[in-house]
């Protein structure tokens, strides 16, 4: 199979919506990262996605719509909490699951009688929805495992040759894959966090929990969301997160890369780089500004995977807001290796 990559043109964005509606797939755009979509109505498409991700097939797809009216003929059930934070959060970084009707296949639900439901905010996605017959089923457009892509040549990096389309619109504008809701149960609860955070979800629902898997991860549980069980957004290196006061970081850091005989990089911020002595030093940007962070992470991963890196070093974030998403996505790519300072 041969891959194009091509700009998000009318043009494109019609041969693109064909190709969804024929069985294919094409990646796309969208404001957290690249998504991976074929027709959510059709089986095949799904299985291909698996396919092409070598992604288990347990693991659920999130269904794209781009109305929100369109949810309709996706949920059996759409709770008062669904309509709540869809009229207020929708188009966004924002996925609900409900109860599903009949008619949207297990292959697209990992064999789970919920369906997971988004509004993407992002022209591009949104055309695509529409061309493809409004349901794009899309998981994100990487290798299973491996760092989520910022931008199409990451997409081309993982899955050149085994999909049909790349639709290349540039960098994403948040850099981690949406906020997960279960609404299919008595309490809300988070399966997965992102930009959307459990703060602003509780000013609007009130009573919000976190699952308790984001805090085990030896969970045995069958994962009702993407990325609740297995390994995902890892680099190839070894990557550890140390935690604690700014300077026992640095020095523990730094102990660590002058001891060690491989390839090593350290992950930090602009208020601690000028901390580090060897190795290679990759800034994620302030700790004032979360959203940069997010949207250097995975791209750093990537290039440490580039460079041959073999041992990553990482400072933590405060697990609070949007910096529970950060650490969420980098305690996943640490295979939670934590070492306290």
């Amino acid at each position: 199979m041969i891959t194009e990559c091509v700009t998000p043109t009318e043009e494109n964005l019609r041969r693109a919506g064909e190709i969804l509606k024929n069985g294919g797939l094409v990646a796309f755009p969208t404001e957290t990262v690249y998504g991976l979509g074929g027709d959510a109505f059709n089986p095949d498409s799904s299985r291909k996605i698996y396919a092409a991700k070598g992604r288990p097939s347990d693991n659920p797809l999130i269904v794209h719509i781009a109305d929100k009216e369109s949810a309709s003929e996706l949920g059996s059930v759409l709770p008062e909490s669904f309509h709540l934070l869809a009229d207020e959060l929708w188009p966004g970084p924002l996925t609900l699951i409900v109860k599903k009707k009949a008619r949207v296949p297990e292959e697209t639900t990992g064999g789970l009688d919920t369906v997971a439901i988004r509004m993407p905010d992002h022209d591009v996605a949104l055309g695509l929805i529409r061309a493809g017959g409004g349901f794009v089923a899309a998981p994100s457009a990487n290798a299973s495992g491996r760092p989520s892509p910022t931008l199409a040549s990451h997409v081309a990096e993982d899955l050149n040759g085994r999909i049909d389309m790349i639709l290349d619109g540039g960098e994403v504008g948040i850099g981690v894959e949406s906020t997960i809701v279960d609404l299919s149960e008595d309490v809300p609860t988070i399966l997965r966090p992102g930009y959307i955070t459990k703060e602003r979800l509780e000013g609007l629902l009130g009573r919000v929990e976190l699952d308790p898997a984001l805090s085990d991860p030896g969970s045995s549980a069958r994962p009702k969301a993407p990325g609740m069980r297995y390994r995902h957004y890892a680099p190839k290196g070894r990557m550890s997160i140390v935690n604690g006061d700014a300077q026992a970081v640095a020095e523990r850091i730094n102990d660590e890369l002058s001891k060690s005989g491989k390839a090593c990089a350290v992950l930090c911020t602009e208020e601690t780089k000028s901390l580090y002595h060897g190795g290679l030093i990759r800034c994620l940007g302030s700790r004032s500004d979360l959203k940069q962070v997010s949207l250097q992470l995975y791209r750093a991963l990537r290039e440490f995977d580039a460079e041959g890196i073999e041992e990553i070093y990482a400072e933590s974030f405060p697990e609070e807001g949007f910096g529970l998403a950060v650490m969420n996505r980098m305690l996943k790519a640490a295979g939670y290796t934590v070492v306290e300072v």
